[in-house]
């Protein structure tokens, strides 16, 4: 037994040595629980642009960042507005869209590379959407879903999700992104998400990153973190559904697994959109995404 354990001991210390040589002369010395993750999953420290091992996991999402940001500005154009088209696409013909009432989902900037969604924001706006009635003439009317965009309200991660019915309701911002304006044209102020009477059925979310376990690597302010865990809270609050949280994902956005660091301030999604489809995620989208 005591031979067992001092030859087991001796492969052990032999295995970090040969880690330490493996990095030394590649990247900085890994924290201990990179070396932690990197020892119970192999690929967890690797992509495709190598070992991804930095001393915080602030520096690693920046890196992290900085690699889709420059694969997306040499993704080429024609390839993008394909894949633009195909994500809109199974968003607007899934069930999970056509029966919601009510959703939040963000308006697409081209400079920030953000996947489109004019085209569902116009299929929502143009609709008179939700369920089917007669009316008394007895024709069938379809009633309109309830749509929430944000709304930056300052630079300390706060963020509003205001009711539009009209892109008329959208003004630029100080950095030229459409934004609710925070009354309408009768002076009155919107309806804020938050103090809806009903809750939302889904969330259609950005990113820089995501990976194939629900991770998702943001932009690094912290906006929508912030708003959909006090979303989350005021849902369980008044004992509604959770909504679905999906997002909307370009095919170099999808990376290797366990690549993206998170911590515990970082919402996880329950699905994301790709060119190629949908791909499941949480027991709830598994349960309720269907396409």
């Amino acid at each position: 037994m005591r031979h067992a354990a001092v030859s087991l001991l001796q492969k052990a210390r032999s295995a970090v040595m040969n880690y330490h040589l493996l990095f030394s002369s590649h990247a900085p010395i890994p924290s201990s629980s990179s070396i932690l993750s990197y020892s119970l999953n192999p690929t967890a420290a690797m992509s495709t642009a190598g070992p991804v091992v930095h001393s915080s996991v602030a520096e690693q999402k920046r890196a992290l960042r900085s690699r889709i940001r420059k694969e997306l500005r040499s993704f080429p154009s024609d390839q993008r507005s394909l894949e633009d088209m195909e994500i809109q696409k199974f968003v607007l013909d899934s069930s999970w869209f056509k029966s919601a009432k009510s959703l939040c989902a963000y308006i697409s900037c081209e400079a920030l590379r953000e996947v489109d969604t004019t085209r569902i924001l116009s299929e929502i706006l143009k609709n008179k959407t939700h369920g089917v009635f007669d009316d008394s003439s007895g024709h069938h009317t379809r009633l309109r879903k309830k749509l929430y965009v944000p709304r930056v309200e300052d630079k300390n991660s706060n963020m509003r999700m205001l009711h539009i019915s009209t892109t008329e309701d959208l003004v630029a911002n100080s950095m030229n992104i459409f934004e609710p304006s925070p009354t309408d044209a009768s002076g009155k102020h919107r309806e804020d998400v938050m103090l809806a009477s009903e809750p939302v059925d889904f969330f259609l979310l950005p990113g820089v990153a995501f990976d194939r376990q629900g991770r998702r690597l943001g932009r690094g302010g912290g906006y929508y973190d912030v708003f959909l865990k006090n979303y989350q809270k005021l849902a369980k609050e008044q004992k509604w559904k959770q909504p679905l949280l999906i997002a909307l994902a370009y095919s170099p956005q999808i990376i290797v697994e366990n690549v993206i660091p998170v911590t515990d301030t970082d919402v996880p999604v329950d699905a994301l959109v790709s060119p190629s489809g949908v791909i499941w995620i949480s027991p709830a989208s598994l349960k309720d995404i269907s396409v």
